[in-house]
């Protein structure tokens, strides 16, 4: 339990920093397995770099880890690639 002002400021920014961090991780989850989902390469393609930056963002921001990125942009470009 905080016991002085800058502790109990400290949990606020906090509690609004965690809301935030899940908004944005669970919107990119939603948005890799939409690429995940489709069959069209075309449609793949176009939301790759959306996508990519949306990752990007999250590792910049501490959310994720580079490397968890890294394995995410490149799980998604091989599935593209996969794609007839």
């Amino acid at each position: 339990m905080a016991n002085t002002a800058s502790a109990k400021k400290a949990d606020r920014q906090g509690e609004r920093h965690n809301e935030h961090n899940r908004y944005y991780a669970k919107t990119t989850r939603n948005a890799i397995r939409d690429i995940r989902k489709t069959t069209d390469k075309k449609a793949a393609e176009a939301n790759a770099p959306k996508v990519f930056a949306m990752i990007d963002k999250l590792a910049k921001i501490g959310v994720i880890h580079k490397n968890k990125a890294a394995n995410l942009k490149s799980g998604i470009q091989v599935y593209i690639n996969k794609l007839a």
